[in-house]
């Protein structure tokens, strides 16, 4: 009985190469907007030469897989079907066969090693970052990216990515969305990846929490970023458009968040961008030691709360049971600010929740200081010390 149903998922698995095969094998579709497409079954449309590459190694091996299927199916199933007992046949009485076992050990070498040289030039390829144009410091975070531009043209531009999906189409934990998805749902985000089209764009990649990948299919980029390490990796898109993808190592509970959007632009185009991106660094700067009214600090913190911090906290600052703290009546919130303060700026491990809240290195001090006066004056609480300046969160930094 064990044999008949080996057989029969043989069987299965040779139809499904034989059926798949054509379909795999036509050329990849062309995602609309870069984006993967309903029913796709193929990778997708490259635009880098690694990721064509890529390509051409995925549609040679599994042809070879299929031959090699073929053969070892087709020679079984004529062993099967022409010595049967049946039609008078008696099973051989020799044991082994020293030529077969030479046989089948070295042809399957020979396969692996006709299929390894070309996989390992395109490997060896894909870690060659040296003569950059541009190099960006790609930062992950739970659950956002930031990015800094660290050499080439755009140099000093540094600036957060997060989704920008708004929350009514995903809905609350528990419950349905309230209002229809998007074409992009999930792949789209506040802040793009801008870069020149024909460029070779070296990306230094570490994260500030725990392991996040950053993976773009279309240019056949995905690399760890690892706390504490520092990896590299590059492409060199060659058409101008708009290319998604997605982190691609658990995260965490937003992991399904953190979507990734490069924009590939003509050189003039790109020039523009970084002129135009300096220009609103520069008009939002901000003096830590400006003094702020209460209301400036609400009306600031509350953006900066939504965009931050309602993934863990929730939007009713109740936070996630057994997961993520409560924000409301909760005793650092309403407690003296200080305490918040050292919380927010070098982060939150308890018995309780242990590691539950990352130091808040990528906000600035005046960020920082409106979403924590935004907590304290929310979600019913009543904080008698209900106001935080900029220049509290500098003095904290420096301890």
């Amino acid at each position: 009985m064990n044999y008949v149903k080996r057989l029969q998922a043989s069987m299965l698995g040779l139809a499904v190469m034989a059926v798949a095969a054509p379909v795999m094998a036509a050329a990849p579709a062309a995602g609309v907007d870069g984006r993967p497409m309903a029913n796709q079954l193929n990778l997708h449309a490259p635009v880098t030469k690694i990721a064509e590459e890529m390509y051409s190694l995925n549609m040679l091996m599994m042809w070879v897989c299929v031959a090699i299927g073929l053969g070892v199916f087709g020679v079984m199933f004529y062993s099967i079907l022409k010595h049967r007992k049946s039609v008078g046949h008696k099973p051989a009485t020799f044991h082994e066969s020293t030529a077969v076992e030479i046989a089948w050990t070295i042809v399957p070498f020979l396969i692996v090693i006709l299929m390894a040289l070309p996989a390992t030039k395109t490997v060896v390829a894909m870690k060659d970052t040296s003569n950059a144009d541009i190099t960006i410091k790609v930062t992950g975070m739970q659950w956002k990216w930031g990015y800094d531009y660290l050499k080439g043209e755009g140099e000093g531009i540094s600036f957060l990515s997060t989704l920008s999906t708004p929350r009514s189409q995903v809905g609350a934990p528990g419950e349905a969305p309230t209002a229809p998805r998007g074409e992009n749902y999930l792949m789209e985000v506040d802040n793009e990846v801008v870069v020149p089209v024909n460029k070779k764009i070296r990306l230094v990649l570490t994260a500030n929490d725990v392991i996040h990948a950053w993976m773009i299919p279309s240019f056949g980029v995905k690399q760890d970023a690892i706390p504490g390490f520092v990896r590299d990796t590059w492409f060199k898109a060659e058409k101008v458009g708009v290319y998604r993808g997605q982190c691609a190592e658990l995260c965490g509970k937003e992991h399904a968040f953190m979507p990734i959007v490069v924009r590939v632009v003509s050189d003039a185009e790109y020039t523009a961008w970084v002129d135009t991106k300096k220009k609103e660094m520069a008009a939002s700067a901000e003096d830590p030691n400006k003094v702020w009214t209460l209301d400036e600090l609400k009306t600031k913190g509350e953006g900066v709360y939504a965009a931050n911090c309602v993934a863990c906290h929730q939007a009713n600052g109740q936070g996630i049971p057994n997961a993520f703290p409560s924000l409301a009546g909760s005793a650092i919130v309403t407690g003296p600010r200080q305490a918040q303060i050292d919380t927010v700026v070098h982060g939150l491990d308890t018995p309780r929740f242990p590691g539950t809240m990352p130091a808040q290195v990528t906000l600035s001090a005046t960020d920082i200081a409106a979403v924590i006066t935004y907590t304290r004056n929310a979600f019913g609480n009543t904080a008698a010390e209900n106001i935080v300046q900029p220049a509290e969160v500098v003095a904290a930094r420096s301890k």
